[in-house]
């Protein structure tokens, strides 16, 4: 039994300046083709877009229904190609033992290949459109604790007796 794993993520709500293209189809287009290239460059097939509803918080006690776009991807799960691969064909293959084996004259009669072993196609290992800026992290900064009696045990901002009251 063939086992896939699948990977769900927000499309893109904005297209992607790029030099040359104007019109904000053209960019949104733009946009989806990176993020399906950048996907199938790791393995990932693309399957579909979903809209689904998803519940939010609204205000302090309310809550709204908004929907999300989400792009889904699949890939053969790993375990899977190597564990279910049969050893032994179960049928005996009789074309395999004929003496002069037939060879495709044209690419499109040739036999498919493993999809876990054939090359992506060239429109998926082009790079993306736009360079990739690498992640942006935030400096980890700890915030200032202040003990119950109003003494300060780490160095935080300054209270004078004016603003205690």
């Amino acid at each position: 039994m063939t086992h896939y794993e699948y990977k769900v993520v927000p499309a893109p709500r904005r297209g992607e300046r790029v030099k040359g293209v104007k019109a904000a189809e053209d960019r949104f287009a733009i946009a989806l083709t990176n993020v399906m290239n950048t996907h199938a460059a790791q393995g990932w097939e693309y399957q579909r877009t979903e809209t689904l509803p998803a519940e939010e918080r609204e205000g302090l006690m309310g809550k709204a229904t908004v929907f999300q776009n989400m792009m889904v991807f699949r890939r053969l799960h790993a375990t899977t190609a190597a564990d279910h691969a049969p050893d032994m064909p179960m049928i005996e293959d009789k074309r395999a033992t004929q003496e002069s084996p037939v060879t495709p004259e044209r690419p499109d009669d040739a036999p498919a290949a493993d999809p876990a072993t054939a090359r992506p196609h060239p429109v998926f290992s082009a790079p993306p459109l736009t360079a990739a800026a690498p992640p942006v992290t935030a400096p980890v900064v700890a915030a200032p604790s202040v003990t119950a009696s109003g003494d300060e045990t780490v160095p935080g901002p300054t209270v004078t007796e004016d603003d205690r009251r």
